[in-house]
């Protein structure tokens, strides 16, 4: 059995989910004007004063609290069944379906929120690991349930779902310093290879 692991933002979609999911949810000139008041977090997290994980639990908070849950819910599913297909770039989507013909077990470990990616998964039948929003609230607060799937948090989760000595052959595809350790765990590992 051979096993293939994908990260998703960048690697497989030519932009961050998250921001074109937030411009879908809140509309561009929200979007935009929120970015304005955003401004210092962005400043903070380029200049590494402010962790990956924390940048984004504020940036959602920011824009995604005035949501119920259901309503963050229906969002999530409409933007994966009505957008999240223009993102994808054609060759990724290609080397996912080689992948499937080989009959090769398919994983896609993203640090993006599960909400907006799950329905599209499904839909392609492949797994999907990702980050995952506290929803115990009436409201979304922008806060993650557990960690970031991001970094070596990608490995961990990984290992938590399957067992890598379970497969001969492994491959993996990335773009960011967030995937090096994923990366680490290939056979054959790829690195912005479908630029």
């Amino acid at each position: 059995m051979k096993l293939a692991l994908f990260d998703f933002d960048g690697t497989i979609s030519r932009k961050d989910s998250m921001l074109d999911f937030i411009q879908f949810a809140v509309g561009r000139r929200r979007y935009y004007s929120g970015l304005i008041k955003q401004s210092p977090l962005l400043l903070s997290y380029l200049l590494k004063r402010t962790s990956n994980s924390e940048a984004k639990q504020i940036f959602m908070a920011h824009y995604l609290s005035h949501l119920t849950v259901q309503q963050f819910e229906t969002l999530a599913k409409d933007y994966a069944h009505t957008r999240l297909a223009d993102i994808v770039r054609p060759k990724a989507l290609h080397r996912i379906q080689w992948h499937q013909q080989q009959q090769h077990r398919i994983v896609i470990i993203s640090a993006a929120i599960e909400d907006w990616l799950k329905p599209w998964t499904e839909q392609i039948c492949v797994e999907l690991i990702a980050s995952c929003l506290d929803k115990n609230g009436p409201l979304i607060n922008g806060r993650l349930q557990g960690h970031n799937c991001h970094s070596a948090e990608k490995v961990r989760k990984l290992k938590h779902h399957l067992t890598l000595n379970d497969y001969r052959y492994i491959y993996a595809y990335g773009d960011s310093s967030g995937d090096t350790d994923m990366l680490a765990l290939a056979d054959e590992p790829h690195y912005k290879p479908f630029r």
